[in-house]
């Protein structure tokens, strides 16, 4: 049975990834925040909440990230270039985000405990390296959230990893515990020059059930 496409399929087969924006369409903060109140209700492990948005939208600072992307265009002509990072300690807030529930009741002092506990020796024990992993995984989680919330106001997108992270991290004055897992330009496609979407794979060909053979 075909059922009937949603406004969501719809949304997802029309954002695409945009090679170059109209020139000196500002976005303004206001319609970020909007986006970003839905972006916060990305999935995250353990509701940790990884994820943090350095937008940058002044002249002399995206050109330095302009630099650091390779010079690439769509950098340059976008209304801002947003750098998605990953917060390696993240595990250190699962106190403050679930000492709501100890207030409200839903869990005892003892569950409280028990969760800080858990989540702390999970990322403890598998040390630094799955630490970075696990920033990149879940900050990658919430960029994709925000690239359709942005379409769903009528905003395009092109998430990059084409980019130098020491002199992002330099140019930025982006610390440590902060991973950059992904650069995202925002504005309004310029579609003069726009290529057919590229191909895209049946579901036979990327779908597997119970076996790989």
């Amino acid at each position: 049975m075909i059922q009937q496409q949603t406004d969501f399929a719809a949304l997802l087969k029309e954002r695409r990834s945009a090679n170059k924006f109209q020139l000196g369409v500002d976005i303004p903060n206001e319609v970020l925040d909007e986006i970003f109140q839905l972006v916060k209700y990305a999935p995250s492990a353990f509701n940790l909440q990884h994820a943090h948005y350095l937008v940058v939208k002044d002249p002399a600072l995206k050109q330095r990230v302009y630099e650091a992307a390779g010079k690439q265009y769509k950098v340059q002509s976008a209304s801002a270039a947003i750098v998605v990072l990953g917060k390696m300690d993240a595990y250190k807030d699962v106190a403050r985000l679930n000492e709501g529930f100890l207030h409200l009741g839903a869990i005892s002092k003892q569950e409280f405990d028990m969760t800080v506990e858990s989540v702390t020796s999970f990322y403890e024990g598998r040390g630094e390296t799955f630490m970075r992993e696990e920033a990149i995984r879940n900050a990658n989680l919430s960029a994709m959230t925000f690239m359709l919330a942005a379409k769903d106001r009528g905003w395009d997108t092109c998430p990059m990893i084409g980019f130098d992270e020491e002199a992002l991290r330099s140019a930025l004055q982006i610390p440590d515990v902060y991973v950059p897992a992904l650069l995202v330009t925002i504005g309004k496609e310029d579609t003069s020059s726009q290529r057919p979407r590229g191909y895209r794979k049946p579901v036979g060909e990327f779908v597997s059930y119970h076996t790989l053979s």
